[in-house]
């Protein structure tokens, strides 16, 4: 690994998404973190029914929605909102570089 990717590593920040939601079959989390890509972070759903993803992020704002069962779903774990291009909400994530790592939770 060359020195200029080991600073960049090491500028990213862990984040936790979780989702309780027991009774459904999938749930994807995509942004612009992930280039919107549907298989780039399925959430995996654990033995009480809460499906969680941990994943690195740079430093910077973010927007993002879950896919849940095929329906776009806000984070209500995240009151941060804007308008997207089609007329509906998606979730705003900032990123600091001073803060170490986020949890971002809701049911």
């Amino acid at each position: 690994m060359t020195k200029e990717a080991r600073q960049e590593e090491t500028k990213n920040r862990r984040v936790n998404f979780s989702l309780k939601a027991p009774s459904v079959k999938e749930v994807i989390l995509m942004g612009d973190f992930n280039n919107w890509d549907a298989g780039s972070h399925p959430m995996e759903k654990d033995e009480n029914g809460v499906w969680k993803v941990s994943m690195k992020i740079p430093p910077g704002k973010y927007e993002y929605k879950l896919l849940v069962d095929g329906r776009w779903r806000l984070d209500s774990g995240n009151t941060q909102t804007v308008i997207n291009g089609f007329g509906t909400k998606n979730n705003v994530l900032t990123i600091l570089e001073k803060q170490k790592n986020y949890r971002l939770e809701n049911s």
